[in-house]
């Protein structure tokens, strides 16, 4: 099976009282092949700073082994990473932790997806000798700013 393209997403949550609306929409575009959850964390820190985790993949367990490893060496958790110079494992001091990088009473949720909807076009440009030069996500403020959307469109709702 083909790999689409995949996108590396960390959003962090003031009110970690959401009501499964993201999961709700995640679920949408999985059923639809839209895209394919390789991996997704959420972590909720209540306000006594203790942590619950709740994890997810879409993959089958076979896909599944090690993913999480790949996930950890992409954001710098885990004992994985092989500092550059010295060919050793990296100290735990040197490793990111989310636990420790949200406050209390907030949550975040760190998301490795597939974007399935892209697999044809990128084989379409590949058999038409085209190469990738190239790519990055708008934040909605640049939108705004080229007049693209409305900067009402580009708020995030207070709750």
């Amino acid at each position: 099976m083909a790999l689409g393209p995949v996108q590396l997403l960390v959003v962090g949550f003031d009110r970690p009282d959401f009501s499964g609306e993201v999961l709700a929409e995640l679920e949408r575009l999985r059923e639809g092949d839209v895209v394919r959850v390789i991996d997704l964390l959420v972590v909720h820190k209540g306000a006594d700073g203790v942590v619950e985790r709740l994890h997810h993949s879409d993959l089958t367990p076979g896909e599944a082994e090690g993913a999480g490893a790949v996930v950890g060496a992409l954001i710098g958790l885990g004992a994985t990473r092989v500092e550059a110079e010295g060919g050793g494992l990296a100290g735990e001091d040197e490793f990111w932790s989310v636990d420790e990088a949200i406050p209390n009473d907030s949550a975040a949720a760190i998301a490795l997806i597939e974007h399935r909807w892209a697999i044809a076009t990128r084989e379409a440009i590949r058999a038409a000798g085209g190469v990738a030069v190239a790519d990055a996500w708008i934040h909605p403020a640049d939108l705004v700013a080229a007049g693209l959307i409305d900067a009402k469109d580009a708020e995030v709702p207070d709750g």
